[in-house]
This record gives structure tokens, C-alpha cells and sequence, in this order.
């Protein structure tokens, strides 16, 4: 049954993108995994046209989202109700896919066997110093925390040159993040393929810095949204999105600090 004329409820049209949406990370998963079995099978051309194509598949996702909002109205305040609980449920999802790899670094590094020495980390791997590039990569992503809470207050007392100001610090803050993330991977004297230890370092650490690159294109894409003059300080569920999005990078990296760069090393 159908529910004509006005109401509350966010019924959604017809879509492709989430079938579509599906597809692609089924495909990017199972040559990723392709990659890690026999990287001589030509597996990595099909990895990059899987990161394409889930690329365009989200872009359009949320072009549909921002015109349902901004453009057609639909987004009433039980239909933000919906989506802050569906973003909630995101990130709950997320918080569980990051617990497999704290638990797999605790259930090795409490308990190493004889092919690791007997201790942590294990024989022949020299573990990064925490007080290198890691304690500063911690020192920005906690500022960036605070700029973007800036920029969300600046928006909210609508002080547009405030919440820019914030912004442009989070995103070049995030940047920079990631091109010293990427240096300490090019510096270590270990690869994915030492141990166990390597293995929960890379895969940690750099899904950790994938969703560091996505929480900066969120960050961007709310910010060209507030200069096209589409969110306001009523209205920016975009923002406090991705607001909520930077903060639980900001949690994971805490955690990550932590555990393997200071007390597994």
C-alpha cells in the first residue's frame, strides 16, 4: 500500500545503489583476498576496478541523498531521526569490526608460541618506537577532533568564517595524517608478511587509515555543501555526520596508540 499526500516517514524510491553498492565491495574483498593468495594472477587490476566502481557507486549515493534533502524536502525530523539512527548503527557496526583485530593482537601477544620466540613482539621483529611518528600522528588527529567540534559550533551560532576556519584545519589536519602514515609504512623494517605481528599491524593500522581517507572526503564534501549555501545552522545532518564519523577515527587511533604501538612494542 502506498501512503499518499504529506507524512513524516522517509519512504525511499526505487534505487540501485545498494545492490550495485554490494556487489562491488563482495568483488573488492575477493580480490584483495586474491592479491594476498597470488599476487601474480592479475588479481590487482580487478582490486582497482572494484575501488572504482564502489567509488561511483557511493558518490551517487549520496548525490541521491543530498538532492532528497535539499532539493525535494524529504528529509523530515522523523526521517533524521531514521538516518542518525541508521549512522548510530554504522558506527556500533564498525566499533565491532575494529574488536577483531584489537582481539586477534591480544590473543597472539599474550600468548606467543615457539614459532614466535615465546615472546612479543616476536624474534627478528623490531617494533616501531611510539614516540616517533605515532606520537605525532596522535598529537593530530586529537587537534583535528578539536578543530571540527570548532567548526560545528561555529555553525551552529552561525559563524560561517569560524566553522570554514575549523574545517579547512580538520581536513589538512587529516591529510597529513595520512602522508605520514604512509611514510612510516615505506620506513618499517617489517612487511605484512613478518609474523603475526606484521599482519595485525598492517591490517589495523591500515584500515584504520582507509576510514582516516573516507572521514576527510566526508569532511570535504560537507564543507563544499556549507559554501553552496545547502546546510545551515538548523540543518546540517551531513556534518554532524561526519562530525560523529571523525570523532570514532579519533577513538580508534587512541586505541590503536595504545595497544600495539606502545604496549606491544
Amino acid at each position: 500500500m502506498f501512503v499518499k499526500g504529506f507524512h513524516p516517514f522517509h519512504i525511499v524510491d526505487p534505487s540501485p545503489w545498494p545492490l550495485l553498492g554490494s556487489l562491488s565491495l563482495m568483488s573488492l574483498v575477493f580480490f584483495t583476498f586474491s592479491m594476498f593468495v597470488d599476487p601474480q594472477k592479475g588479481s590487482f587490476l580487478w582490486w582497482v576496478i572494484s575501488i572504482c566502481s564502489l567509488s561511483m557507486v557511493v558518490y551517487q549515493w549520496w548525490r541521491d541523498v543530498s538532492r532528497e534533502s535539499s532539493y525535494q524536502g524529504h528529509h523530515s525530523n522523523k526521517a533524521v531521526k531514521g538516518l542518525k539512527l541508521g549512522m548510530i548503527m554504522f558506527i556500533l557496526s564498525e566499533i565491532m569490526f575494529f574488536f577483531s583485530f584489537f582481539f586477534g593482537f591480544f590473543f597472539f601477544s599474550l600468548n606467543p608460541d615457539v614459532e614466535m620466540g615465546m615472546k612479543w613482539p616476536p624474534e627478528g621483529v623490531e617494533s616501531l618506537s611510539f614516540l616517533s611518528v605515532p606520537m605525532l600522528n596522535t598529537i593530530l588527529l586529537l587537534s583535528s577532533g578539536v578543530s571540527i567540534t570548532w567548526a560545528h559550533h561555529g555553525l551552529i551560532s552561525s559563524n560561517m568564517s569560524t566553522a570554514m576556519s575549523g574545517l579547512m584545519w580538520t581536513i589538512s589536519l587529516g591529510v597529513i595524517f595520512t602522508l605520514f602514515q604512509m611514510t612510516e609504512y615505506l620506513e618499517c623494517n617489517f612487511t605484512i608478511a613478518d609474523s603475526v605481528f606484521g599482519s595485525v599491524f598492517y591490517i589495523a593500522t591500515g584500515f584504520h587509515g582507509i576510514h582516516v581517507l573516507v572521514g576527510t572526503i566526508f569532511i570535504i564534501t560537507s564543507t563544499i555543501r556549507i559554501l553552496l549555501l545547502l546546510m545551515t545552522n538548523k540543518n546540517h545532518l551531513g556534518f554532524e555526520m561526519s562530525a560523529w564519523y571523525w570523532h570514532f577515527v579519533d577513538v580508534v587511533w587512541l586505541f590503536l596508540f595504545i595497544t600495539i604501538y606502545w604496549w606491544g612494542a
